[in-house]
């Protein structure tokens, strides 16, 4: 289970007044500003909003990689502020396909990453071959992941996440640049989860992936948190029939939106 309460970050960044400026001015922008909400085991929560809301900053203090200026969040009850180690342990993080090592099959890259978590050889091994079977990699295990479509780069990067078995799982656009057959089977697996009791908060631009998967949406505008609720409540709160005319009126604009 995830917990987050008032969680801010700001970020500094410098700008010049005109091309012929000689010296930049310093602006502070709050990229996620008092953000609450929770996810809970055995339930797919949606983290949605428009470019540059602040969902990739949110998922990057839950995972550990950027710190908070303030608030707190806590996942499986270890606290984000002074149990980093044991978070890192407990999740499985999806970020994008990159940092994948080329050189190595995709059943070496999950290995490796199960190695990292502690896991035994045999431990590690078994794994990687439920997770090859699930992703569909059986004719690519073996093979050096350089040149790989952006899809089954994808797949790789989510069997590394998913290697030791975390309870809590963190996904960034998860379906990006999968092909339709494959986002069936990303969609598969991640009922699979919610199915196994896990706790799965995705981000996500597509309404048909977020109708079809969550249990509950946060929507995420200007830093803000602007919406907590199940995806009917997104229909009644608003007065609206589709989710995807629901989540424009709550952040005000189809900005970033894919339907």
């Amino acid at each position: 289970m995830i917990v987050v309460d008032t969680l801010t970050k700001k970020f500094t960044t410098k700008e010049r007044t005109s091309a012929f400026a000689l010296r930049a001015t310093t602006r502070e922008v709050t990229a996620v500003d008092r953000v609450t909400f929770e996810a809970r085991d055995g339930e797919v929560t949606g983290l949605l909003g428009p470019n540059g809301a602040g969902k990739t900053t949110t998922l990057r203090m839950l995972s550990t990689l950027l710190s908070p200026d303030s608030g707190k969040a806590s996942i499986d009850g270890a606290d984000l502020a002074t149990q980093k180690a044991a978070i890192r342990r407990k999740l499985g993080v999806l970020g994008d396909a990159k940092g994948l090592y080329w050189r190595l099959s995709a059943r070496e890259n999950m290995m490796y990453f199960a190695k990292l978590q502690g896991m035994n050889e045999t431990d590690a091994k078994q794994r990687a071959d439920v997770l090859i079977r699930e992703l569909g990699l059986e004719a690519l295990g073996d093979r050096p992941t350089q040149g790989f479509s952006q899809g089954e780069r994808m797949k790789v990067a989510i069997g590394r996440s998913l290697i030791h078995n975390p309870q809590t799982v963190l996904l960034d656009e998860p379906t990006n640049g999968l092909d339709i057959m494959s986002t069936r089977s990303m969609r598969d697996l991640i009922r699979g989860l919610k199915a196994q009791g896990k706790c799965v908060l995705f981000s996500s631009h597509i309404m048909q992936e977020v109708a079809a998967l969550c249990d509950r949406i946060v929507i995420i505008a200007k830093g803000h948190v602007v919406f907590n609720g199940t995806p009917q409540e997104v229909l009644s709160t608003t007065g609206l029939a589709s989710l995807e005319d629901g989540f424009v009126k709550l952040i005000g604009s189809d900005e970033g939106l894919f339907a």
